[in-house]
């Protein structure tokens, strides 16, 4: 492809409304996820950030406009969505080992029933390398400290083979160095895919991502360097807060001097 040509977006939303009950979560919103680039969904409790995801993945569907996922019908091409939920529906008292977990992602692929090939060990492996959990494979699951399980989570959503990855909340709960250790891993993945997370550390993800969607009964898209305006009409007490990018850059695609 030209350079200077626009890529195709990833995620296309056009006078979107929906609401629950009549009671309207989106109006008439608009959005764009280019390909390549790094965003986070920012927003109050209710503000529709799970919906938006829900309507991404093609889980639900508008009551009026069009959400586009690479070009197509959500519910078409969300194959090509690695997704890591805030919940995960992985038991942690339950006797699975890291690679089962990993294995997971290769699931609902079309595959035949029946045991794991080796092929598919093979991705699930080659996940597990890359967010650095390979050593773990045969541990269980319930032995992990947070920051493993969500890269072993983060894992399960790579061996789908994602060019988007969506994650909701991946670093709650998570202290200070293993959120930088793992905004470490997502720049890396960033670098080869389109990665999208839902995150309440507004502080914290301005300083990684180029672009921020705050979603509060609506989706207004704001360079992440000039966040710190839209802050007070979002979260009442954040008036004075300053948020500072340290890369300098401005536009889609992969930043330089990524921490």
């Amino acid at each position: 492809m030209n350079p200077t040509e626009p890529t195709q977006p990833v995620v296309e939303i056009r006078d979107l409304h929906f609401a629950y009950r009549d009671q309207p979560v989106f109006t008439g919103s608009d959005a764009v996820i280019r390909d390549g680039s790094f965003v986070s969904i920012v927003g109050p409790n209710g503000g529709g950030k799970t919906t938006l995801l829900r309507l991404i993945l093609g889980l639900i569907t508008p009551d009026r406009g069009t959400v586009r996922l690479f070009g197509g019908r959500p519910d078409r091409m969300r194959h090509r969505v690695g997704y890591m939920p805030q919940h995960a529906h992985v038991d942690p008292r339950f006797p699975v080992t890291v690679m089962d977990v990993a294995l997971m992602g290769r699931l609902d692929r079309g595959r035949p029933a029946g045991p794991f090939r080796r092929a598919e060990r093979e991705i699930a492996r080659a996940a597990l390398n890359e967010t650095e959990t390979a050593g773990l494979g045969d541990r269980p699951f319930s032995s992990l400290s947070g920051g493993q399980r969500q890269r072993v989570l983060i894992a399960r959503a790579l061996a789908c083979r994602p060019d988007l990855l969506l994650l909701d909340e991946p670093t709650a709960s998570l202290d200070p160095t293993v959120q930088d250790d793992l905004f470490s891993l997502l720049h890396r993945l960033n670098a080869r895919m389109t990665v999208v997370l839902v995150s309440h550390d507004v502080s914290t993800v301005s300083r990684h991502v180029d672009t921020v969607l705050c979603v509060s009964q609506g989706i207004d898209e704001h360079p992440a360097s000039g966040l710190s305006g839209a802050l007070a009409d979002l979260f009442p007490g954040a008036a004075g807060l300053s948020l500072v990018r340290h890369d300098h850059h401005h536009g889609h695609g992969h930043p330089g001097g990524r921490p």
